[in-house]
């Protein structure tokens, strides 16, 4: 089978495309929707653990948002076309960020507040030329696991070092192990907006953060965003391209913009730093990179069906349903398959990649076992009903990647 996440997705009805839906726009099937719920999961306790509170915003607001926010001059060429609506223009968020910095200015905030940190599994939209669009990795709606930080000045790069930690700790339970760290600077040519101190001052805070951490790093001049310096953190994909998953970014832009401001202890009003983060990044890019780097074949924990358990016979049934019972108290997911020959039902499960395969026969009725298959791990044996029940939940609630050896 391919390692190509657009095969492996039509193949194993992760996600489909259709024509009357359009280029870019994935339909994610059930299966596919149990990996992207994992995932969305797992980043918001990431960032409750960094701690992020949740927010929700419009997925579009008025063209005044966006030509305050600087994005409509410089993007409006990839942004889709304005809706005009009783009078007024609307527009579908290129960015969560100008949404998110009206949560901040929602009302007057003390220097006690800061670091203020807002969350969001955040749609936006990009008008992306067809010949460009790929799968999941190159899409029209982006759903986004975008967080922004607004603090002093003083407290930027603890910020930042907290923002590399979830990274980090993200990275290491996805089993993504080879990845590089870039910090995008200014180049000498092209429109910044700051005055030349904040970006020194900015530049500083981000190696600051990366070299606390002792994480080794690239600069590369001119990879900057037109608000300020970021820390890009790249991967390879299957066919060796590398893509930005998550970032850092420090902004002197909205702050400046939308005239943010706290209230110091000495009563003076004072602009925060933005900083925006991504632990994750893109759920469709990240899940397609997971796709090829696993094959298909997802850890336990990502897996949309978990333990796929084969009867023998019609007399074995009452069994595989207590044992489908006990591990569904305990919110694994598990599918029974009783017809056919029992050799094509173990093919059907190896093929749908479910990490566990359990048969029952007439020894594992007798005995309280199951005769377990473990595909990734290549074996085969029979262990304690209790025993399969408790080391399957355990690795699930672990994130382990892979099955457990048994």
């Amino acid at each position: 089978m391919s390692v190509d996440h657009r095969e492996l997705g039509r193949d194993l009805e992760f996600f489909a495309t259709t024509p009357i839906v359009g280029a870019g726009l994935p339909l994610w099937l059930p299966d596919g929707a149990v990996i992207r719920n994992e995932l969305e999961k797992f980043a918001a306790e990431q960032a409750a653990r960094s701690g992020c509170q949740g927010v929700y915003t419009p997925v579009m607001a008025k063209k005044e948002l966006y030509e305050r926010s600087g994005h409509w001059s410089k993007f409006s060429e990839d942004m889709f076309p304005e809706m005009k609506i009783g009078g007024e223009s609307f527009l579908l968020r290129p960015a969560n960020c100008p949404h998110h910095a009206q949560v901040f200015a929602a009302r007057g905030r003390s220097y006690r507040e800061l670091p203020f940190r807002v969350r969001e599994l955040g749609s936006m939209f990009r008008s992306e030329l067809s010949g460009v669009l790929s799968g999941l990795s190159r899409v029209r709606q982006i759903n986004l696991d975008d967080a922004h930080v607004f603090c002093s000045r003083e407290q930027v790069q603890a910020e930042v070092i907290v923002a590399l930690d979830a990274i980090e700790r993200c990275y290491s339970t996805l089993g993504i192990a080879e990845r590089k760290y870039r910090l995008s600077i200014r180049g000498g040519e092209g429109q910044y907006l700051g005055t030349d101190e904040q970006w020194a001052d900015a530049e500083d805070h981000l190696r600051g953060a990366l070299n606390a951490r002792s994480i080794e790093y690239v600069e590369a001049k001119g990879e900057a965003a037109f608000y300020g310096p970021k820390i890009d953190v790249q991967v390879r994909d299957a066919h060796g391209r590398e893509e930005t998953l998550s970032t850092v970014q420090l902004d002197f832009n909205q702050p400046e913009r939308f005239d943010l401001e706290y209230t110091a202890e000495d009563g003076s009003k004072v602009r925060p730093v933005m900083i925006h983060r991504g632990l994750l990044g893109s759920m469709e890019r990240m899940t397609a990179l997971l796709i090829e780097r696993f094959e298909g074949r997802m850890p336990p924990w990502l897996a949309p069906n978990q333990v796929s358990i084969l009867p023998v016979g019609d007399r074995h049934q009452v069994e595989a349903e207590r044992l489908r019972a006990d591990l569904e108290a305990r919110d694994v997911r598990v599918a029974i398959a009783p017809d056919g020959s029992l050799g094509r039902r173990i093919r059907e499960a190896r093929t749908h990649r479910d990490p566990y395969i359990a048969v029952i026969g007439d020894n594992e009725v007798h005995g309280g076992t199951v005769d377990v298959l473990v595909p990734a791990r290549g074996g085969r044996v029979v262990v304690d009903a209790s025993v399969f029940v408790a080391q399957v939940v355990s690795g699930i609630k672990e994130r382990a990647l892979l099955p457990a050896d048994f």
